[in-house]
């Protein structure tokens, strides 16, 4: 059955894919333990590092947005004065 798929794909993630699931399947048979925290379950949909990296620097923006907005409106906790603090330090 592994062959018939085999010679039916046509690049190297697809087999690599086929591959993947064919050590999967085997490794459940006999019962080993196998970790798949590594591997991004579709190639595409794994989100690039660098895209990530921006999503957290906008969440940290957000943030710091939202607290300096808070001091404006009157807020004077001692948390919300130390955050506006270090923003004007950088």
């Amino acid at each position: 059955m592994l062959v018939t798929y085999l010679e039916a794909s046509r690049d190297l993630c697809e087999t690599d894919s086929i591959l993947f699931g064919a050590a999967l399947a085997t490794c459940r048979i006999i019962g080993a333990k196998v970790s798949t925290a590594g591997r991004a379950t579709g190639h595409s949909s794994a989100i690039p590092p660098w895209s990530r990296r921006i999503e957290e620097r906008i969440a940290k923006a957000r943030a710091l947005i939202g607290r300096l907005i808070c001091f404006r409106s009157g807020n004077n906790r001692p948390r919300i004065v130390r955050t506006v603090r270090m923003a004007f330090a950088k």
